[in-house]
């Protein structure tokens, strides 16, 4: 039997609360719930296993802010957290790990940093250090997604699997909170060139249709936040996929 795609919600926190942005943009923010824990208990009576937790704050700030929502859902739930957003030093990262992440996602690092990120890779290993490559019309962009690079997604990609990269999370901004569908052709892209690479799809999902067509393709995993928030993928159904 092949193995399912997993489906790993995401929490992305502003002031400590549970929101979704659309494409990245700040302005354009919803409040989904205040209280993070609520959410992500809700995730694990659900038979989740996994999840992403993104700092929007840390990722503007440049510097890990919100670990304390990390420490308490890491503390009360059993779920394997990957967490991200504004990780840019050894001493970030110690901080995220001491809150209890159990794997890390680094992009703008990455681009901007890259031995420092390389340096993460080499001591912690490939199971805890995810490359997070954010993508716009095929570019990679960073720094909360307010700055396009010059550098090709798969090209990207690629230098850092040479370095010892096995899991990539690659969201399309263009797609992110929009409920648009996810990027397919990137996707399909990403595996044909890099079979080895573990790619974590994410950025606009909006049905359980969606997700079968990423299962079929024999994407890995995927990450979905609104679309769960807005009940177009219910808890039950994603449930039915787990069992």
């Amino acid at each position: 039997m092949t193995k399912k795609i997993e489906i790993i919600p995401a929490i992305d926190l502003i002031d400590a609360k549970c929101v979704r942005l659309s494409q990245g943009d700040y302005n354009q923010k919803t409040v989904y719930n205040e209280n993070p824990l609520e959410v992500a208990k809700m995730f694990e009576d659900a038979g989740i296993t996994r999840l992403h937790l993104v700092d929007l704050d840390g990722a503007k700030a440049k510097h890990i802010v919100n670990y304390k929502v990390l420490e308490t859902i890491a503390g009360k739930t059993n779920l394997v957290i990957d967490f991200g957003g504004g990780l840019k030093s050894d001493e970030d990262l110690e901080i995220a790990f001491n809150s209890g992440a159990a794997m890390v996602t680094g992009g703008s690092i990455a681009v901007k940093e890259k031995e420092t990120f390389l340096s993460w890779l080499a001591k912690f290993g490939s199971e805890k250090i995810i490359l997070g490559a954010d993508a716009k019309d095929g570019n990679i962009a960073v720094s909360g997604w307010l700055e396009t690079t010059e550098l090709g997604v798969i090209d990207f990609i690629s230098e850092f699997h040479k370095q010892g990269i096995m899991k990539v999370i690659s969201t399309d901004i263009s797609r992110d909170g929009m409920l648009s569908g996810p990027s397919f052709e990137l996707y399909a892209d990403i595996m044909k060139t890099l079979p080895k690479v573990e790619i974590i799809a994410s950025g606009g999902i909006a049905t359980m249709d969606d997700i079968l067509k990423l299962d079929e393709m024999g994407v890995p995993g995927v990450i979905t936040g609104k679309a769960i928030y807005e009940n177009r993928i219910t808890l039950k159904e994603i449930e039915q996929f787990i069992a």
